[in-house]
């Protein structure tokens, strides 16, 4: 449980220092999945399959929107290869302007050293 509890806690410290591309590579599996819970505006898939996908979409969420603040709660351990992270950023939708605070949580799925699977779960408005 150590290293799920270590590799936890430094990924949501990658995220709350605003590291979340770049840190794909260390963190996620070359055939790792991001599934969200709905399929995301301007997109017309729910699920990234792999790395690349998995950077190129949240390269294209961060051009499309101003960052205002990223909070990231956790890690919240299931062992023996899960944990969860609970997500609150301030953003403005850069092509419209809307302001809105977005919550939600992720369960991720270690194999061996790298995350495998992500799930988002949106918070119902």
């Amino acid at each position: 449980m150590e290293d799920l509890v270590k590799f936890g806690q430094e990924f949501v410290q990658a995220m709350r220092d605003g590291r979340g591309i770049e840190h794909v590579d260390q963190s996620y599996a070359e055939n790792a999945e991001s599934v969200e819970a709905v399929v995301p505006p301007g997109r017309d898939v729910r699920i990234a399959k792999g790395r690349g996908a998995i950077k190129a979409k949240r390269g294209d969420w961060a051009a499309t929107h101003d960052i205002h603040s990223l909070k990231a709660d956790g890690p919240y351990v299931h062992p023996p290869n899960r944990f969860g992270v609970r997500f609150e950023a301030e953003v403005t939708q850069k092509a419209t302007g809307r302001k809105m605070t977005l919550r939600e949580v992720a369960v991720y799925t270690v194999e061996g050293d790298k995350i495998v699977r992500e799930e988002f779960f949106m918070l119902p408005k």
